[in-house]
């Protein structure tokens, strides 16, 4: 093991637990402790491949207040993994100022390729992939209507995230700004048993979408202007 402290941020399945990588699982079996979103969540897949490590939560409600701890651990020496309930750390999950702090720290991050899923949503979706705009989650209130508008000229491929049951209303708001008949692509259970894939406009969307199951993370993909 290593003197120095190091942060691995390390990918997890989106859905399909295979989907994990040979690395990741080594990594995952090295480190001092892993710092995760839900220890129930991450308890499932680390069973999955028999890694039995230290877990600590580290999410959106605590990170300020982990933030100490864990830069002391680092400084110490320690190997710590970070890792989310799914896709990359710090991509609209924990990390940033974790990864942030290190570097302002000396302390060193290796980040490990692996599942994300605005870049399978983006290529299947069939528009273009050379140049586009990953948004992430809207804002919640404050300056929403502003983002969308913004959105909407762009030229370039916009990728958001949603959660099933706003995404109705998320559809609603681009129609009543004049988008309805912009072309869009709707993608849900990525990599699940129930995966799918939906097209069309987003007024046909948000005709569809009424009658979705609220159930699982949703990628939008809006065609550049």
């Amino acid at each position: 093991m290593e003197s120095q402290g190091r942060l691995y941020l390390v990918p997890t399945p989106i859905g399909h637990l295979a989907d994990m990588t040979f690395r990741a699982v080594e990594v995952l079996q090295s480190v001092d402790t892993i710092l995760c979103e839900d220890t129930r969540t991450s308890g499932i897949l680390l069973k999955h491949y028999s890694i039995s490590k230290p877990l600590k939560a580290f999410h959106l409600a605590n990170e300020h207040r982990a933030l100490a701890s864990v830069m002391a651990q680092l400084q110490e020496g320690r190997q710590l993994a970070l890792i989310s309930d799914a896709g990359t750390p710090g991509i609209s999950d924990p990390g940033f100022l974790l990864v942030r702090a290190c570097v302002q720290s000396g302390i060193a991050v290796e980040c490990l390729p692996g599942a994300t899923a605005l870049i399978p949503a983006l290529v299947v979706s069939g528009f273009p992939s050379d140049r586009f705009v990953f948004e992430g989650f809207l804002p919640p209130k404050k300056g929403r209507e502003t983002r969308i508008k913004a959105l909407l000229e762009e030229e370039r491929t916009v990728i958001l995230y949603e959660s099933p049951h706003k995404i109705s209303k998320t559809l609603e708001q681009f129609v009543a700004l004049g988008a309805a008949e912009r072309l869009a692509c709707l993608c849900r259970e990525l990599s699940k048993k129930f995966e799918e894939v939906r097209r069309g406009t987003i007024a046909e969307l948000l005709q569809q979408a009424i009658t979705l199951p609220p159930k699982g993370e949703m990628v939008l993909l809006i065609h550049g202007k």
